[in-house]
């Protein structure tokens, strides 16, 4: 009798092993956001991964040049020679390209790379144009006349050396223009993004509702980006819950997010809206 309740637990314990486990779910679909940027993006717990997750079309990253290397940080003191432009941005969006077909999501828009430069605008540029040629592959290409856009393109913010960029030809790398790109229109194949300080152009702190004069000039500044096929952005703005919907309506094609749940958040709810018919 021993015997066979051994062999019987052994039978039950043989079919338990063999019997499928629970069904694992398959992640969601990301589904890109081209307005989506993530602001200071080197500051979270996953920089770049965590905007990806969630659809992010546009990151930044601050960089300073440290014994040739650029490393990516807000402040020179908080510089650290393992946080690398290449290892934290410029490998990983490389990877995801060659695994999903030339592009960061798969057959999703291009996404966008903002470098701020902190330090020497000549000198680190320098060194990132020479970085940047080692991603070629993934790049968007600007000449004096056109562009050929590609999986991910840099725009080079801060300390821009634009007079030096622009005698270059081709390039991997455009200008963060400032609002005379706008009153003075400059090429977008040099210039593809104008950004912004928000309290540089409006009073309007985000109480009580915007002065119609400003509106008028939101408008304005985004009608006059997009006619030169030039994107618009601004930085430094009031509470996202009152400018996002704000911004959004008026066409800026960047909204500026520090929290990026809460940024995915709304423009998912606009596309439901507009989806909708609403």
């Amino acid at each position: 009798m021993r015997t066979l309740t051994i062999l019987f637990l052994l039978s039950l314990l043989s079919l338990i092993i063999l019997l499928p486990g629970p069904a694992v779910a398959e992640p969601a679909t990301v589904i890109p956001l081209e307005q989506a940027h993530s602001h200071n993006d080197y500051t979270r717990k996953r920089p770049l991964l965590d905007a990806l997750d969630l659809g992010f079309c546009s990151v930044e990253a601050d960089i300073f040049l440290v014994d040739g290397e650029l490393l990516v940080a807000h402040d020179a003191d908080k510089t650290s020679p393992d946080r690398t432009l290449r290892g934290m941005y410029l490998d990983p969006l490389l990877e995801r390209v060659r695994k999903n077909g030339g592009r960061v999501y798969p057959g999703g828009p291009c996404v966008t790379l903002l470098i701020d430069i902190k330090d020497d605008a000549g000198k680190t540029y320098t060194a990132l144009r020479d970085t940047l040629r080692d991603y070629e592959e993934m790049l968007t290409v600007f000449t004096d006349d056109a562009t050929e856009t590609r999986a991910v393109t840099v725009i080079i913010s801060g300390n821009s050396p634009r007079d030096l960029i622009a005698a270059e030809s081709p390039r991997l790398a455009g200008v963060d223009g400032r609002r005379g790109d706008l009153d003075n229109p400059s090429s977008p194949h040099l210039v593809p993004l104008v950004s912004m300080s928000w309290g540089d152009v409006f009073t309007w702190k985000g109480r009580g509702g915007m002065p119609a004069e400003e509106a008028a000039l939101l408008r304005d500044m985004v009608a006059k980006a997009h006619v030169n096929s030039q994107r618009i952005r601004f930085w430094g703005t009031p509470a996202p819950a009152v400018v996002w919907p704000l911004l959004h309506d008026a066409g800026v094609d960047l909204l500026n997010a520090d929290n990026l749940p809460a940024l995915q958040k709304f423009l998912m709810e606009r596309r439901g809206k507009t989806a909708g018919g609403v």
